[in-house]
């Protein structure tokens, strides 16, 4: 049995969820700073280790129109340093504005920490995901 790991890359910071072993369910985990990109990379490890991880979802931050503008490449080209881990790419288009949404809902004030957004955003674009899956 392994879990699923979904990642909301950003410029400024990584949102980091995890899926139950059953995977189904979706939880945040923490969020990461992306730079030092190496220091990133091995913070990913660490908590991929911890989790007997075996996959992991990336958000691709698609245009409207379906195509990849810059912040898509910057994100594939984060993913691809991403070794010994099957990385998938999943469109999370709108994410952002949805983990706000959410964040309200709940009544959770991310102003001041916006990597609560960026949990939140990992954690749909890893129910989008397995609801796929399933």
């Amino acid at each position: 049995m392994y879990k699923v790991m979904a990642l909301d890359i950003g410029t400024k910071r990584i949102g980091i969820a995890l899926s139950d072993y059953l995977l189904m369910l979706a939880s945040g985990h923490s969020y990461i700073p992306r730079q030092p990109e190496d220091r990133a990379l091995e913070m990913i490890y660490k908590i991929a280790k911890e989790n007997n991880v075996k996959k992991i979802v990336a958000g691709i931050p698609l245009n409207m129109d379906g195509s990849k503008g810059a912040q898509a490449k910057d994100c594939e080209d984060f993913a691809a340093k991403i070794q010994d881990f099957e990385v998938i790419f999943e469109d999370e288009r709108l994410t952002s504005d949805t983990a706000e949404e959410n964040l309200r809902a709940k009544k959770i004030d991310f102003k001041k920490d916006k990597g609560l957004v960026d949990i939140e955003s990992a954690c749909i674009i890893l129910e989008q995901y397995l609801s796929r899956k399933n």
